[in-house]
């Protein structure tokens, strides 16, 4: 499969376009960044590669890709993701930010292309089966609170994780729970209310990606966590769902889809 990047020579496009590079059944044809537009990918992330890089989307040769990965950030996945499928690109997305709007215009685009994306807020598999954990958890306990925790560099909060996650732990959970204050003289110190879950996000150098998802009951505490500890733990689940996209139909949010 021919593989291009969007965001190549961000922090995660960089690991993408490696792990592209290191397996046997991708060839990687393109790189699209514009803060290097003209450069050798080479020069950039330092990987073997003969890949110039491209300025815009409009530079690609679509004819030429199987499968696009977009990884660039809240500001352009949505205007993006929209060109790559309405020019008939499989698209892999793991940039955060795209409301459901905006997922309803892919799904308009993929039509029009003849094509498939999957959306991930996450594509480390421990953070999949976290989620798939929480939601069993939070039939038994319905007192729940997320806590996510990012590197200091994230733009958005809070995190494309914990937003699906406190939407899944909210359309799991069989008692709903009126949300706790005490912040009246500080707003803001119980975190954020999403879909009824108190969501908490900290950002951290020295941080990559976390999350805790902690359930209080009548005398115990069940705490759910999951630790990334490099950009390589999500490249597994990039991989796969690079192979898969051209087998799905539509638009297709959750890496838990094609597990």
């Amino acid at each position: 499969m021919n593989v291009a990047v969007i965001g190549a020579t961000g922090r995660m496009g960089t690991e993408v376009c490696k792990a592209v590079i290191d397996s046997p059944d991708l060839t990687l044809v393109a790189a699209v960044d514009p803060a290097h537009a003209g450069a050798q990918l080479a020069d950039i992330i330092g990987v073997n590669s003969l890949v110039t890089i491209s300025g815009a989307l409009t530079d690609l040769v679509v004819d030429m890709i199987d499968c696009a990965v977009e990884f660039t950030g809240p500001a352009t996945v949505a205007a993006n993701l929209s060109w790559l499928l309405e020019h008939g690109v499989h698209t892999v997305v793991g940039a955060t930010g795209l409301t459901d709007e905006a997922i309803t215009a892919a799904r308009q685009s993929a039509s029009l292309g003849g094509v498939n994306a999957l959306i991930a807020p996450n594509f480390a598999i421990g953070a999949v089966l976290l989620e798939r954990f929480a939601t069993q958890a939070v039939k038994y306990f319905p007192h729940v609170e997320v806590i996510e925790l990012h590197h200091d560099q994230k733009v958005d909060a809070p995190s494309g994780t914990a937003l699906r996650t406190a939407r899944l732990l909210s359309e799991a959970r069989s008692t709903a729970v009126l949300p706790m204050g005490g912040d009246a003289d500080y707003p803001g110190a119980r975190g954020a209310l999403v879909h009824g879950i108190a969501v908490h996000s900290i950002r951290l150098p020295g941080l990559i990606a976390h999350e805790e998802v902690i359930f209080g009951g009548d005398g115990e505490v069940l705490t759910l966590r999951h630790d990334s500890l490099s950009r390589s733990s999500f490249m597994p689940g990039v991989l796969h769902a690079i192979r898969q996209v051209a087998t799905l139909e539509g638009v297709i949010v959750g890496l838990d889809q094609i597990l």
